[in-house]
């Protein structure tokens, strides 16, 4: 039993809580239906079922059988990570991180394929695998044998794979045909999880992308584990982002990230879109906040948009010449954005992107789960 690995015990609730949700002031929101993931299940199911949108049916085309992806079994022993640049934030990769990271990848793809597949068709059998997948992992107390100090690297591994796991989970907690104590389990590590990694958080740390994928897997986990507040937490992080956004909409703390400056305000956005999509399901708009000087979470899409564009846009914040290399997955949870508010305005690098199917493993087939 993973209990023993635990921080601290909580009580993860099996019924829908009456708190009451807030605006986008931040004040007073709450978890009101642990069960609404970042998409409305039943809704999209039905939508997928009888689409005639060509997307929609490549998307669905495009998720691969589960059976085709091997189980992954948990990583054993401490997390040790190595640091994914050579030297500083920049520059060189490390191909060693990248074998160590591999694993993670494995499970990620394993368990957003058998969510999206859940959406696609309904099918209990891949629900079902998906949460032995899970439960896996939370019987071996995955995710929890590290510490900041001594690996850096597994301290942000953690955040991304936590991401997957609870949206994950957040999607195919909806079939009621799931094993109820193997769910139970799963969603006390997710719990675990989490806390264990906000607790290596400093006061002094720079808001960055870090902190927002860790808002992202407090808003996913506290909504299934009814914790208003981890939510409120999440809320209090994507607010502090906005508020960073500058006149031209970039985040300056990413336009830091020398020639990966562009691709940084996109892995930004990654989180807080998604971020965003899921306050809304429990009736906190957070879409519409503004900050001091009048801008939302859509200005830093249409920079991040123009700057793939027109990388000559990032030059009032870095010399250094932009990495250009993108893929349709740094453009994923935008499609929550566009499905919700339309595509009018949008640059052209989004466009293009959205017009085949998207999706990423720490979040999912976006194309399928913005699907209205």
């Amino acid at each position: 039993m993973i209990a023993a690995h635990y921080r601290r015990v909580r009580t993860i609730a099996v019924f829908i809580l009456a708190a009451s949700a807030g605006g986008a002031s931040g004040r007073a929101q709450g978890v009101r239906d642990p069960r609404a993931s970042v998409v409305d299940v039943a809704a999209c199911q039905a939508r997928l079922r009888t689409t005639n949108d060509p997307l929609l049916i490549e998307a669905k085309r495009a998720v691969p059988p589960l059976a085709g992806l091997p189980f992954v079994p948990p990583p054993g022993g401490r997390m040790i990570i190595p640091r994914h640049y050579l030297s500083g934030s920049s520059g060189p990769t490390n191909p060693e991180e990248g074998a160590a990271t591999r694993p993670y990848g494995a499970f990620e793809r394993r368990i957003t394929t058998g969510a999206a597949l859940f959406l696609a068709t309904g099918s209990h059998a891949d629900s079902a695998a998906t949460l032995d997948q899970l439960d896996a992992w939370a019987r071996a107390g995955a995710l929890l044998a590290y510490s900041r100090e001594e690996s850096q690297q597994a301290w942000f591994q953690v955040e991304w794979t936590l991401c997957s796991a609870a949206i994950t989970d957040s999607v195919i907690v909806n079939d009621p045909k799931l094993d109820p104590a193997e769910q139970r389990e799963v969603a006390a590590w997710l719990v675990a999880v989490c806390d264990r990694a906000l607790g290596f958080e400093r006061s002094t740390d720079t808001g960055n992308n870090h902190l927002y994928w860790r808002a992202l897997a407090s808003m996913a986990v506290g909504v299934t584990a009814s914790d208003d507040g981890l939510f409120r937490r999440a809320v209090s992080v994507y607010r502090r982002a906005i508020d960073e956004i500058d006149e031209r909409g970039a985040l300056p703390n990413e336009m830091a990230r020398h020639e990966n400056a562009i691709h940084y305000q996109g892995f930004a956005l990654q989180p807080l879109v998604t971020l965003a999509e899921f306050a809304a399901r429990q009736g906190v708009d957070l879409y519409s906040y503004s900050n001091a000087r009048g801008r939302t979470i859509r200005d830093a899409i249409l920079f991040f948009g123009r700057a793939v564009d027109d990388p000559g846009l990032v030059r009032p914040y870095t010399s250094d010449p932009q990495s250009t290399t993108f893929s349709p997955g740094d453009f994923a949870p935008i499609a929550f954005y566009c499905s919700r508010f339309g595509t009018e305005g949008m640059p052209p690098s989004i466009l293009a992107a959205l017009r085949h199917p998207v999706e990423t493993s720490r979040i999912g087939y976006t194309t399928l789960m913005a699907a209205r």
